[in-house]
């Protein structure tokens, strides 16, 4: 019985060297994935629709900021009622960009988190998979700021998983 106990701590520490570990660079998998060029296509317009949005309305409050100054140019003796409705109007218009541009923000973080987050779910199946199938005890991202990652004891997986995904 000794012996046999003896022989399992002998080997006992082998089998604790004998666990895998591998690293993988999500970012450079999620940059050639087909997905990831669609979704990027798609907040980019909307993204550029937000911002021709906004700058329609800075020009027409550029405008109407204009008249007015020229109005008061040519009619110093404008009521103050009519004076004071015109700077309220260009005061709400001012309030309505600030509104829209903070608006358009969040809902292109939204859109974007959103379309990431069903790319990056593809992603960690096929880590976990090749992880399965390769008996990993771990895969870490090297794109999550990992200060090191020695290769000599960990092995890169990126292809296997780029191999999962279908991509080259």
């Amino acid at each position: 019985m000794k012996k046999l106990l003896l022989v399992f701590f002998m080997f006992a520490p082998v089998a604790a060297f004998a666990q895998k570990f591998g690293h993988v660079n999500a970012q450079e998998i999620i940059q050639v994935m087909p997905e990831y060029a669609k979704a990027k296509t798609e907040i980019d317009a909307l993204q550029k629709q937000y911002e021709d949005d906004l700058k329609s309305m800075q020009d027409e409050l550029a405008k109407k900021s204009q008249d007015y100054e020229a109005e008061l140019k040519k009619n110093a003796a404008m009521p103050q009622n009519i004076k004071e409705r015109r700077e309220k109007e260009l005061q709400d218009m001012y309030q309505k960009i600030q509104q829209s541009y903070q608006d358009n923000q969040q809902a292109l973080g939204k859109a974007s988190q959103e379309k990431m987050q069903a790319i990056t779910a593809k992603v960690v199946d096929a880590i976990k998979q090749v992880g399965q199938t390769g008996g990993y005890v771990y895969i870490m991202d090297m794109a999550s700021g990992i200060p090191y990652i020695s290769s000599t004891l960990s092995t890169d997986v990126t292809a296997q998983v780029k191999a999962k995904l279908g991509l080259k």
